[in-house]
Parts: structure tokens; C-alpha cells; sequence
């Protein structure tokens, strides 16, 4: 959900109350270098880091990045971007911040704690994914993509043994792939780990039975997530059509087949406009485990949303004016992005225009072939001319913001440019408000995790 809008606090809270806490594992270096130069408020990360069980290698990661006093109006330190063939600095920080994030999320409860990553994410996912079990995280789910490869990668490195993802580069003409290999991190070798359950993040009931065909792709199960949720949703089958205020037309062809989906016979849960007790109740009456539930929580207290900015949605919640908006062209990935319409952020056509456009995190760069055996990466949010000598279409940066910045600022993160100009925040929640909005009538302060839970269930079977 976001970058760490899904916190470790929340996913926390989420486990304890009794349902499946996950946190997100989207750019979780970047966020983890950040929270430790910022001076770790509350100690959480080195406490993590104590637990980690290679010490000097969490040792070298504090080192480099832990501020006591803070950074103050600097710039934060850059972390590695992601490459197909990323430094020693790189994998250490990748498998420790993971590690961080779920170990905090599981710390004194025997809760469930999940994981959340983006398929388009590739070259991160192997060291992500280890990181996070060294954590003993319960399940790895995953969407944006058709997450093919996750099963079998699981399986490798719950065996301590190299596992691997293709990763798709435009133009290529040789196979590429991102390898991690337990043992050679380590230096050791190591007895196995939990195996986490896998649930792959579909949007399709074709998919579903892709995926369970073959005993190397199947998952543990689906959550089948609608055009109404929010974050990146996939785009509409067909050409795409713009409605009158510039949002894509979803229709039939869009809705899962969910009796098909039950046929393939592996639990699955709904996504995508499930933010009520009565969502909740018609998802098991058509066979579904339950819901994956995002902007209820969002809004919760614990979230990783800057409060301010929380409290601002909250009072535009209230008003009736918060508008949630699906944007064809924000996201560089090309897929529609939801987009919560909000004074002085992104959304403002003004801010977006006033922002140098400049790619300086990465996460949604694609990798593309310059000659065989060798790979350049660019963005349709980076610089135009940059993109377009990358071999990039003009027409592809069109109305592109820099989603992984606004992210980033979404939840007090964001970067301080030594120009002075400070990132502005740019926030993401599912069309269905109907949840929040009976949770704000019932908690007119603001409601916890707890309560949105118990809000959740109070008439389900």
C-alpha cells in the first residue's frame, strides 16, 4: 500500500487484532536510509538491526546511514538504485531493510505478517524477498504483473539455495535475469527457512488459471483486486477511452469472473471496493476467504501518511470534497494511477508544471538493451530529452509525475534538494470511500487499526 503507508506500525496492529498485517516492501531501502538519517526517532531500526543475524553486516548499514542529530535541511544521502548487477552496498541494504520492516511488524505477538511487492520491481525482488524471510514473514504477495516466477523463487531461497526472476528489458535479444545466492551474501551456509505462503495480486480470472496450471507457477492463493482500488490498477481491455474528466472507461470485459476464479479450486480473497462489514459478508458468500481492505486503513492512525496529511483527507472526507481520481498518465509505468485530488500536492496541475523533472530513486526505471550484454535504464518521468536519447518516445513521458518522490513525501520522506525545493507529496486511495466514510461518522477524531478491524467484521460469518 503505497510506500510504507502499510508501516510496520499498522501492519502490526493489523496482526494482533487477528488478520493478516502486511507491510509494504516497495522501496523499503530507500525508506529504512532514510528513517536512520533522519536519527531513527524512537530507536525502531536499530533495534531491528540488533536482531539481524549478521551483525556486521547491519553494522556497515548503520554506519553508513544512521544520523544521530538527524540531517536536518540536507539532502538525504542517495541509496543504490536498482541494476541488474547491484554492488555489495546495494544487496546489504535491500535484505536488511526488509528484514527490518517485518521483523518490527512481528516483534511480541505470534501474529501473521505479510509482504507486499510490485511484480514491475524485478531486479530488487530475490534479495527483497530473502530479506523478509530471514524476518519469518508469513506470506509474499504481489501484483503489477503476472508474478509467474515467485513460487519457485521461494522455494529456492527458503532452501538456501540461488534463486532467481527473468527480468523483462526492452529490446533485448539475450535473456536477463536478477540472481541472489544465500551463500555467498552470508559467507555461510545456512539450515533452511520458513517458506512463506504466496498470494499473487490478479485482476483477471484468466490469469488465475494461468498461474495454478502448473505446480511451478501455482500460488497459495489470489486476491483478486478490481479497477477501483487504489494505487496502479491494470488498464482497461481494449483501446483505451477517456471519460469527460480525462478517466479511463472501465466495463464488463474489466470484471473478474469470480465462479471462474472459485473453479480453480486455491483460496482467494477480494480487493477493490471491500471497505465495508457488508463487502465483506458477499465476498465469503461467493466463496471468498475474505477482503484485502486498503484505504480504511490508509487512514488509520498508525499508517505511515504524514498526520497532517492524513488529517487533511480526513476533513475533506468530511466536507464531501475529497475526490479520488484514476490518471491514465501519472504513473511512468503506463498503467492508470489513482490519484486523491488535494491542495498543494501533485495532483495540482501548478505544482507539477513548477517540479524539475529528474529521476534520482529509480524504482519504475526500465531496463532497455544498448547492445547485447549491456543494459541502460530510463523513465517516461525523467527528463525528456534524457528519455527520448535513451531511445525513449516523446509521447510516453506526456503528463508523467515522479511517483516514487511524491511517495516518498506522502510519508515524511521526502527529498530536500540543495536548491531548496522540497518534493511535495502525492497520494494514492481506492474510488470507494463509502468504509471510510462510516468510520469517520463513527470516530470523528480518527479511528485505529483495531477499530477498522472491528469495524470490518462486525457482521461477517
Amino acid at each position: 500500500m503505497g510506500v510504507a503507508v502499510s508501516s510496520w506500525q499498522l501492519a502490526r496492529s493489523v496482526s494482533q487484532a487477528g488478520q493478516l498485517g502486511v507491510v509494504s516492501g516497495t522501496a523499503i531501502d530507500a525508506v529504512v536510509g532514510r528513517r536512520l538519517q533522519t536519527g531513527d526517532p524512537g530507536g525502531h531500526v536499530r533495534r531491528a538491526l540488533a536482531h539481524f543475524p549478521f551483525p556486521e553486516i547491519a553494522a556497515r548499514v548503520e554506519k553508513k546511514y544512521f544520523r544521530e542529530d538527524g540531517h536536518g535541511d540536507d539532502p538525504f544521502i542517495p541509496v543504490p538504485k536498482l541494476s541488474l548487477r547491484p554492488s555489495t552496498d546495494a544487496l546489504e541494504l535491500w535484505v536488511v531493510s526488509n528484514f527490518v520492516e517485518v521483523w518490527l511488524a512481528k516483534e511480541g505477538h505470534a501474529g501473521l505478517v505479510g509482504v507486499n511487492y510490485l511484480e514491475k520491481i524485478q531486479m530488487a525482488t530475490p534479495s527483497a524477498a530473502y530479506g523478509a524471510m530471514l524476518a519469518g514473514v508469513d506470506y509474499v504477495l504481489m501484483g503489477a504483473g503476472i508474478p509467474s516466477e515467485i513460487p519457485h523463487l521461494l522455494n529456492e531461497l527458503a532452501a538456501q539455495r540461488p534463486g532467481f526472476v527473468n527480468v523483462t528489458v526492452d529490446d533485448a535479444t539475450v535473456p536477463y535475469r536478477s540472481t541472489f545466492d544465500p551463500i555467498t551474501f552470508t559467507g555461510v551456509e545456512l539450515p533452511p527457512l520458513k517458506r512463506p505462503k504466496f498470494l499473487a495480486i490478479i485482476s483477471a480470472h484468466v490469469l488465475a488459471t494461468y498461474l495454478a496450471k502448473d505446480e511451478i507457477t501455482r500460488p497459495d492463493g489470489f486476491i483478486i483486486e478490481g479497477f477501483t482500488a487504489g494505487g496502479h490498477n491494470a488498464p482497461p481491455r481494449g483501446a483505451l477511452v477517456l471519460d469527460d474528466d480525462g478517466q479511463p472507461i472501465f466495463g464488463p470485459r474489466d470484471e473478474p469472473d469470480i465462479f471462474k476464479v472459485a473453479k480453480v479450486g486455491l483460496p482467494f480473497w477480494l480487493a477493490g471496493g471491500q471497505s465495508t462489514p457488508e463487502h465483506v459478508v458477499q465476498a465469503q458468500a461467493v466463496g471468498a476467504v475474505g477482503v484485502q481492505a486498503g484505504t480504511v486503513f490508509a487512514l488509520a492512525n498508525e499508517s505511515g501518511i504524514l498526520p497532517e496529511l492524513r488529517t487533511q483527507m480526513l476533513e475533506e472526507l468530511q466536507q464531501g470534497t475529497l475526490v479520488v481520481r484514476t490518471d491514465p498518465f501519472a504513473s511512468p509505468t503506463g498503467f492508470p494511477f489513482k490519484v486523491a485530488t488535494m491542495e498543494a500536492t501533485l495532483s495540482e496541475d501548478d505544482l507539477y508544471q513548477a517540479r524539475p523533472r529528474l529521476c534520482d530513486l529509480g524504482y519504475l526505471r526500465v531496463p532497455y538493451e544498448r547492445t547485447p550484454g549491456v543494459v541502460g535504464y530510463r523513465c517516461a518521468s525523467e527528463p525528456v530529452h534524457v528519455f527520448i536519447r535513451k531511445g525513449g518516445a516523446e509521447s510516453e513521458t506526456d503528463a508523467r509525475k515522479c511517483l516514487c518522490n511524491g511517495l516518498m513525501a506522502n510519508i515524511g520522506l521526502g527529498q530536500n534538494r540543495p536548491d531548496g525545493y522540497v518534493e511535495p507529496p502525492l497520494l494514492t486511495l481506492g474510488a470507494d470511500l463509502s468504509g471510510a466514510q462510516e468510520l469517520l461518522s463513527r470516530y470523528p477524531s480518527g479511528w485505529n487499526a483495531t477499530e477498522a478491524v472491528k469495524y470490518l467484521l462486525q457482521v461477517s460469518r
